[in-house]
């Protein structure tokens, strides 16, 4: 009979539990002791704290600042979404009093080539315009959001001047009315963060990350905009009503 030996899974339990308690009684805002500080105290190795560290900055708990310390994340800060409300990360948070800040941003504009035009249903020869961006609250980046859009229709946009964007390319359309938006669809999985997004969102690489891929349609259910997000978990939780099925 195989016995599995719980020793090195007792203590890093309660590792996480020490940790837990560190970061409960330090006030928001404010920077626990040092990687090799809180090692000492809690009796592990610096490679072990570290493990438990990322577990806890992956639930949005604290927040690692290389060269300046491990600070304690203000749980109000999260956002809160239902699935079933078509709504920017930008309008949910300030419908909760959050101060959101564009970041990172880059635009390009390519040849569709012949994944995206299948998906769109154009030529492959058409253009297509790419947005990429970090979405922060506070100096936290909590998103990193990637929409690839025909570019006749951004040129139609404020955007296509430079103007008015708040980093939200849904928000940009519902408000201008450039094309008439019905509804979305999307899958959410949890992945790895591969180096470029981790470098966007400040984590380490490999630490998980929630991945959503939507499609946004026109009234006439033609896909408009292709999009790749990707949320840091402690701060995006999304809600969802279930009801018993009656069949």
């Amino acid at each position: 009979m195989f016995l599995r030996d719980t020793t090195n899974l007792s203590l890093f339990q309660k590792l996480q539990d020490d940790l837990a308690a560190e970061i409960q009684e330090t006030p928001p805002g404010e920077r626990l002791l040092s990687e090799p500080e809180l090692a000492v105290k809690l009796g592990v190795s610096r490679t072990t704290l570290r493990e438990a560290m990322r577990m806890f900055e992956g639930q949005g708990l604290i927040r690692r600042r290389q060269g300046v310390g491990t600070f304690v994340v203000d749980p109000k800060l999260a956002i809160e979404s239902s699935f079933d409300v078509l709504e920017s990360i930008e309008t949910q948070a300030h419908r909760l009093g959050m101060n959101v800040v564009m970041g990172y941003h880059e635009n390009r504009i390519d040849l569709a080539g012949e994944e995206l035009a299948a998906k769109f249903g154009f030529s492959p020869t058409t253009l297509v315009q790419t947005v990429s961006r970090s979405i922060s609250i506070g100096e936290r980046p909590v998103a990193y959001l990637v929409d690839t859009v025909p570019a006749s229709i951004l040129a139609q946009t404020s955007y296509s001047k430079g103007v008015d964007f708040n980093g939200s390319i849904l928000d940009l359309l519902i408000k201008e009315q450039s094309v008439p938006v019905s509804h979305s669809e999307a899958i959410f999985t949890a992945v790895p963060a591969a180096q470029i997004i981790a470098k966007r969102l400040q984590l380490q690489r490999g630490d998980p990350i929630l991945k959503l891929d939507g499609l946004l349609f026109d009234l006439n259910g033609q896909i408009i905009d292709i999009s790749q997000s990707f949320y840091v978990p402690g701060f995006y939780k999304f809600r969802a009503i279930r009801q018993i099925h009656k069949g």
